[in-house]
């Protein structure tokens, strides 16, 4: 990982770094920060003569090289110092919350609109809203693309930006078109890496954010990060990860809820970590304990499902969706928690 002396390097100096290094059966990838944008190294960065000749470069600062599987996404990585900012919030710096709908009902666009106007009122800072949606049963519905348009039109009616899981290749660009913020990658697909790939692709020059769902089984953490390199391997490090409960269950909860992970992932990836304590628990009587959980642990963020009218919603809505005023406490509580946590109750940064 070459960091310049500069902000960034001028075309002429990475054209220099990228001969030298493909010399060597490398490439260069630019990784564009907050701070400055630092050049990945591709390949095997173990040739001593390269890196010589390029730590000899007089606007080379030095050459970071991490021993790790995931050399973007590791703590130590120049990245650390990178913010990610989506619907007004620096990650970070305040709770971000995630909330909505799991499915948009296309049939019935204003239950989405009403919960889109209510969420916001609650607090929630990004509109969450199933388009695609992945089924274990064949015949259930798999969503529709005609509900993008609704998202969409919410966001216009909002202000919020917006939150879709896609599935398949396809449904990134047309995604993207439509002007959807953040790109979820769901836990079945957590470890496709050829849908990985394509989305560091299409999200490569842009602000995009993805959240990125842990998978279904109960991998290495390891595993979790690596799927995120994945994607920051291409040049956006716009990437959240998403714990949201694992396999094997445990009775009574629909997954087994994985919001304890958070500290373990914070010593090994700079990587915020949004928790999603509606698929872990299943159930909405128990997200508040699981959301609140999650923040003692030091979530950064919560992914909620919330619905104006859980009953009437489709998908896990009837479930595990909670109304907006039980929203609306889940964010005032979880709120005071996460700065209560940062500041250990002194009224300062820790």
């Amino acid at each position: 990982m070459i960091l310049p002396k500069s902000h960034r390097l001028t075309p002429e100096q990475v054209a220099e770094i990228t001969a030298i290094a493909g010399e060597f059966g490398c490439k260069i990838q630019p990784i564009i920060g907050a701070v400055r944008t630092i050049y990945a190294i591709v390949g095997d960065e173990r040739d001593e003569l390269m890196i010589n000749r390029l730590e000899g470069l007089d606007y080379v600062e030095r050459i970071d090289r991490i021993q790790s599987p995931f050399k973007l996404m590791d703590r130590r990585s120049d990245l650390a110092s990178h913010r990610i900012k989506i619907g007004g919030v620096t990650l970070g710096e305040e709770l971000l919350v995630v909330a909505g709908q799991c499915t948009i009902d296309p049939k019935n666009p204003n239950f989405f609109y009403e919960t889109a106007a209510a969420v916001k009122e609650a607090g929630a800072h990004v509109l969450r809203g199933g388009v695609w949606k992945p089924r274990t049963n064949p015949y259930s519905f798999q969503g529709d693309v005609k509900s993008l348009d609704i998202l969409m039109e919410a966001s216009r009616r909002t202000g919020l930006p917006v939150d879709a899981e896609v599935m398949e290749e396809e449904h990134i660009g047309v995604a993207l078109a439509a002007g959807v913020n953040m790109l979820q990658v769901g836990a079945r697909n957590a470890l496709n890496y050829s849908l990985l790939r394509a989305i560091g692709k299409a999200v490569a020059e842009r602000d995009t954010v993805v959240l990125l769902k842990r998978g279904l089984h109960m991998g290495p953490l390891n595993e979790f990060i690596s799927a995120a390199e994945y994607i920051a391997a291409f040049g956006n490090p716009n990437i959240l990860l998403c714990p949201r409960g694992t396999a094997p269950t445990l009775d009574g909860y629909r997954n087994h809820p994985d919001e304890s992970i958070t500290p373990l992932l914070k010593e090994k990836t700079w990587a915020p970590v949004v928790v999603d304590p509606s698929h872990s628990v299943g159930k909405a009587s128990y997200v508040p304990a699981c959301a609140l959980a999650a923040v003692a642990y030091g979530a950064d963020g919560l992914c909620i499902e919330a619905h104006v009218s859980p009953n009437q919603g489709i998908g896990d809505d009837p479930k595990q969706a909670v109304t907006p005023d039980v929203l609306k406490q889940i964010i005032g509580q979880a709120r005071q928690l996460w700065t209560l946590r940062r500041t250990g109750g002194k009224g300062e940064k820790a």
